[in-house]
């Protein structure tokens, strides 16, 4: 019987149907999203330079503006991941997963060994070039990862956006536990930790991450939620822990202790891969114990990773479409464009500019909030306060608008753009607040700006894929990341940095005091901002405005069953078939 050769017996806990079920596991989708947290969990090197900033700036010798260039340099890297796309295209996720890891390495180990003395003293483009490098290589493991959840989840990808995101925003916190735990308090020592970890990470769960050839099933909703209930838990309890060490000095022995919960916390989501695997086990069982073992067996094809959405349109063949042609000819959306088919729609067009005007307005906010702090006259230990808000809602907004947009569209058949036009037109309220300096309101512009940014990233990389299919998600997913460096360089450097130059230079000639090319300005009072963050305001209304017209030239997709195609998509043999073992 195929119950005894494939599985293992079943009325007794035999070594074959452990080893099968076992198998059955760690080849799942369920697996694989964990695998993808846990990725996506170590993956926030890129946002925690402030940390390490100063041990540079000594070692060095750098001033200000050269650690500025460097920062700019980190950010650049971070987000230019149209080749990591490319790549994705052609090769297997694992591949892109290993080019990840490896540039992480060799990025801040390089950095390590300067900040350690074990190298000569670089050049300051040497420098920039590591930092890019080390930055650039989330991008890559960021699309190996990200995209192949989404493919292997599309009919919930606001939901896995979402929480994958979300854990990019815990991970700064993650990492600093652990270096807490492992090293103390010697700061060289993250430097070195970032180096490994990521990559450590990547070759352990590397097998793990594959696209599945399988239809996505009605319960998976439930499962996906039981991992966002946990992913919160886990966050409710890095804030309690970050804000308990704010006050009290731990031990490293009193690191290990919470860094040990932490890690259980972590893993934790592995209880519902397992309570889902067993689901699909006891389904197994009871169709081989209703068919005949050997028909069974030649009915289901071997495992393939190839995009299953491809062997979908080889039961309705179509015409191959090259990629320099019909390139103004796109197909309705929905459907898969090819990567110029997208970049040149009037969809994405208009979403770009959209994500450029929200994007920017609220990064903006968020790296000028220590020096809006200080102009407004807030005491200095507020404006930590004012950090700390802004990160716990920043990773809310991610894990919030993915089940909320993925709620809506689905039950009322709203378009998924209507919340860029909600989530513009919530950031004038804390845009405002800034400009007129209300009493107190920076408290609450740093939530609503935070929860807005937050909430952006998994909204945009959804709209994307439904608009233009998932066949060149891993590219398209990257060009969309251009809008956030493109905003923040239009807005807080060509606006708001030049506005706040301009008023602390008209302060100092007030005072009668004159300026020197290279000193640093300071700006104090309401004025500094306020003209900065009205302009900022009339940009977010002009995206609410571009947004809106994008909804209604997306409202009969989203009226649709947007998910159709993937819920008639053949199951393969890791969800229905069979697993043999040796």
């Amino acid at each position: 019987m195929v119950f005894s050769t494939a599985y293992g017996r079943g009325d007794e806990l035999s070594w074959g149907s452990i080893k099968g079920f076992s198998l059955q596991v760690l080849t799942g989708r369920w697996f694989m999203m964990f695998s993808s947290f846990m990725l996506m969990s170590v993956s926030g090197a890129s946002y925690m330079f402030s940390l390490f900033s100063q041990d540079i700036k000594l070692v060095l010798g750098y001033d200000q503006s050269t650690l500025n260039l460097l920062s700019f340099f980190q950010e650049l890297g971070a987000n230019i991941g149209i080749h990591a796309g490319l790549i994705y295209e052609v090769t297997p996720p694992w591949f892109i997963l290993a080019i990840g890891g490896v540039l992480n390495f060799a990025g801040y180990f390089m950095i390590w060994l300067v900040v350690t003395s074990k190298i000569a003293k670089p050049h300051v483009w040497q420098m920039c070039f590591y930092l890019f490098i080390g930055a650039n290589s989330h991008c890559a493991t960021n699309t190996g990862a990200l995209v192949t959840s989404v493919i292997n989840f599309p009919i919930s990808r606001g939901v896995v956006l979402g929480l994958l995101t979300g854990y990019t925003g815990l991970s700064a916190v993650i990492i600093t536990q652990l270096y807490y735990a492992l090293y103390g308090d010697d700061s060289k020592f993250l430097i070195f930790l970032m180096a490994w970890l990521p990559i450590a990470a990547v070759f352990l769960f590397l097998p793990a991450i594959r696209i599945h050839k399988s239809v996505q099933q009605p319960n998976d909703t439930k499962a996906l939620s039981r991992f966002l209930y946990l992913t919160l838990v886990l966050a409710g309890f890095l804030m309690f822990v970050t804000l308990v060490q704010q006050f009290f000095t731990f031990s490293q022995f009193e690191y290990q202790i919470t860094t040990t919960v932490m890690l259980l916390l972590l893993i934790l989501p592995l209880s519902v891969v397992i309570v889902e695997e067993h689901k699909i086990w006891k389904s197994k069982l009871e169709n081989i114990n209703r068919e005949d073992s050997q028909k069974l067996l030649e009915n289901y094809p071997n495992i393939a990773t190839e995009n299953p959405y491809q062997e979908k349109s080889s039961q309705a063949p179509q015409e191959e479409i090259s990629f320099w042609e019909n390139i103004f000819n796109p197909p309705e959306r929905g459907e898969d464009h090819t990567i110029l088919q997208a970049t040149f729609s009037l969809d994405m067009v208009l979403l770009l500019l959209t994500s450029i005007c929200s994007l920017g307005s609220n990064v903006t906010m968020i790296n000028n909030l220590s020096q809006i702090g200080i102009s407004l006259g807030y005491p200095s230990h507020t404006i930590t306060t004012f950090v700390s808000l802004t990160s716990i809602w920043i990773y809310l907004g991610k894990v919030v608008q993915g089940v909320v947009s993925e709620f809506i569209i689905l039950k009322y058949r709203v378009p998924r753009p209507l919340m860029l036009t909600s989530l513009l037109l919530l950031s004038c309220v804390g845009h405002l607040l800034v400009a007129f300096n209300v009493p107190n309101g920076l408290y609450v512009a740093s939530i609503v700006i935070g929860f807005c940014y937050g909430a952006n990233w998994p909204l945009i990389y959804s709209v994307i894929s439904e608009l233009f299919g998932l066949k060149h998600y891993s590219t398209l997913y990257n060009l969309g990341s251009l809008a956030g460096p493109i905003g923040s360089y239009l807005l807080s450097v060509r606006v708001a940095g030049y506005l706040y130059d301009r008023e602390a230079m008209r302060q100092m000639e007030a005072m009668g005091k004159k300026t020197n090319p290279g000193e640093e300005l300071n700006c104090n009072g309401e004025e500094c901002f306020k003209l900065a963050f009205i302009i900022i305001t009339a940009v977010c209304l002009f995206g609410a405005l571009l947004s809106l017209i994008l909804v209604f030239r997306t409202k009969q997709l989203y009226r649709s069953d947007l998910y159709k195609k993937y819920k008639e998509a053949k199951t393969d043999e890791t969800e229905t078939g069979v697993l043999q073992h040796d």
